[in-house]
């Protein structure tokens, strides 16, 4: 199984750690991209702040994050499911998962990034601010830039298993299952069951519950049916409705009354 996450825009402080090194990150084959991303953004913010904080689209408020992004050869680094924060990353915990638990997350966990393109938990990564949604003034919209790189690099990753893509629309834009890979994708969408609306806090939350109630279970479902069954012996409300032809993915709502 390989689930995909989006990240968090609030992220942990770098610490104290040894700096990034990029030949440590998972999917090595995205290493050029992530270099072309991580050397602009870096120039872009050791120059014009203003210029910094339009193209990143931060508020005054939030200049600490350029200084920040300039430094990002130089921060500490520490995994990234210590880095990545916000309702997503509180429901999942994953620091207070088992040891059999933290490494079927380390296997089967995969971060969408505007900066590394995709990270597990485990690789170690300075805090940065770089939404899929940037644009940046040589490389252009990211979700483009990393598109090409994830289509060659993704199918292999995701194996011959269960893809379970959590991600959000920007993110999602950088990569998208086709084929025999997308007839064994299940998205989810988290709905508040009296409005059937889609809810930012019960959607991030009830993700991040999902994630951490398979792990913990040790659950292994080989495809989005099965993923279904599981979820409802988990106690979710699961509505599933399987691709109408080949090439697509399968769509859950997964409905909830209150997020505790």
């Amino acid at each position: 199984m390989l689930v995909l996450l989006p990240p968090s825009e609030g992220k942990a402080s770098s610490g104290r750690g040894a700096p990034l090194k990029l030949e440590s990150l998972a999917l090595p084959e995205l290493n050029g991209a992530r270099e072309a991303v991580l050397g602009e953004l870096v120039e872009l913010c050791a120059g014009d702040e203003d210029k910094a904080r339009e193209v990143l689209g931060l508020s005054a408020g939030l200049r600490g994050e350029v200084a920040k992004n300039s430094a990002l050869r130089t921060a500490g680094a520490r995994p990234a499911g210590e880095v990545y924060t916000g309702v997503l990353y509180d429901a999942l915990d994953l620091a207070s998962l088992d040891a059999a638990a933290k490494r079927r997350a380390a296997r089967s966990l995969l971060v969408f990034s505007g900066l590394w393109g995709a990270v597990r938990v485990t690789d170690r990564i300075p805090s940065y601010r770089c939404s899929m949604g940037v644009r940046l003034p040589g490389l252009g919209a990211l979700g483009a830039h990393w598109r090409t790189a994830m289509d060659s690099v993704l199918p292999e990753a995701a194996g011959g298993g269960l893809v379970l893509d959590l991600r959000s629309s920007a993110y999602a834009a950088a990569w998208k299952p086709r084929g025999e890979v997308a007839g064994r994708t299940a998205t989810v969408r988290v709905l508040h069951a009296p409005t059937r609306k889609v809810v930012s806090h019960f959607n991030k939350a009830t993700k991040g519950r999902i994630v951490r109630g398979l792990l913990a279970a040790g659950a292994a479902p080989k495809g989005p049916a099965e993923l279904v069954e599981v979820l409802r012996e988990l106690g979710y409300v699961v509505e599933a409705e399987a691709p109408s032809g080949a090439g697509r993915a399968w769509s859950l709502d997964v409905l909830v009354d209150e997020v505790h």
